[in-house]
């Protein structure tokens, strides 16, 4: 099992001393990863006053790429995740580049979760089409595989076009792992195919997400993939129980198959709860009390 936690940015924010520390403390304390969530633009409320407070530009997000790059200078080993990237607002040979770019810099410790959206406001502001993005981002999926791979690549899709050029540098592996959020049964299909694991947060450990997990499977092997080689990751949080909670918990996902375990104490909307505090002492705690649960259980 690999444990992770996500970088509470909506409550701590980011300047560098705070994000460094954090990231030092988590690598120190033995996790393996970190995540960071992706939004570009977030809502003004005021003239949305039905919109509720998902995404509002209260909410402070870093850019991912700019942030693990910073990040990957201050650590050693553990790696970064995004959760998720929302792909089809950007542009694929860019995102590519600098997907490939974090790879280097980092010595191959990015793995790239990617999705896309729910937020139109998002893909209007960044000249993208909202209502295309599922298909589209198979595509790209394509492309960024293309672009990772070789040197050169020639390319005519739906939505791209590429004439014999390509990216420099490239990842050391001429990869880089895909993993995928989203809940929908085209998503699975798109993972099945493409894809190096699930991001799964809808369900709480227990019969649906079994059946989830086995529907992926066979998908997979549809595909004519071996279906173990495809990672399932879950969010945890220790905003409610205790150790012995997390413990049973963590034991279910475990039994369950999953590979990866993301500590989430800023994410409140069910199944999940976030944790009552909202300083750096806050999670703090959170990442040391939950780890110590669960440390045996790696």
């Amino acid at each position: 099992m690999r444990l992770g936690i996500t970088l509470p940015l909506t409550d701590i924010h980011g300047d560098p001393a705070t994000v460094r520390d954090f990231a030092q403390a988590a690598e120190g304390l033995g996790y393996h990863h970190l995540g960071a969530p992706d939004h570009v633009l977030g809502v003004n409320v005021a003239s949305r006053p039905d919109w509720g407070n998902r995404n509002t530009s209260k909410d402070f997000f870093h850019d991912p790429f700019v942030l693990f790059g910073f990040l990957s200078a201050c650590t050693k080993a553990i790696e970064f995740s995004t959760q998720v990237m929302i792909l089809p607002q950007r542009q694929t040979a860019l995102v590519a580049k600098q997907a490939a770019s974090l790879d280097v810099l980092s010595g191959g410790r990015f793995r790239f979760g990617i999705g896309i959206g729910w937020n139109p406001v998002e893909y209007l502001a960044l000249n993208e089409d909202f209502k295309n993005r599922g298909k589209r981002s198979e595509e790209q999926v394509e492309v960024l595989r293309a672009l990772w791979a070789d040197p050169h690549v020639t390319f005519k899709g739906q939505w791209h076009t590429i004439a014999d050029a390509g990216i420099n540098p490239l990842p050391a592996a001429r990869r880089i792992p895909l993993w995928f959020g989203g809940h929908e049964d085209v998503t699975l299909r798109r993972i099945a195919k493409w894809g190096d694991g699930w991001i799964m947060l809808a369900h709480p450990a227990g019969p649906v997400a079994d059946q989830q997990f086995a529907k992926l499977r066979g998908y997979v092997r549809e595909e004519g993939r071996d279906a173990n080689a495809v990672g399932l990751e879950v969010w945890v949080s220790t905003g409610e129980g205790g150790p012995a909670e997390w413990r049973k918990e963590f034991e279910a996902w475990k039994k369950t198959g999953v590979t990866h375990i993301t500590v989430n104490s800023t994410y409140g909307r069910p199944p999940h709860k976030r944790i009552a505090g909202r300083t750096m002492g806050d999670h703090l705690a959170a990442m040391q009390h939950y780890r110590a649960a669960v440390a045996d259980l790696l």
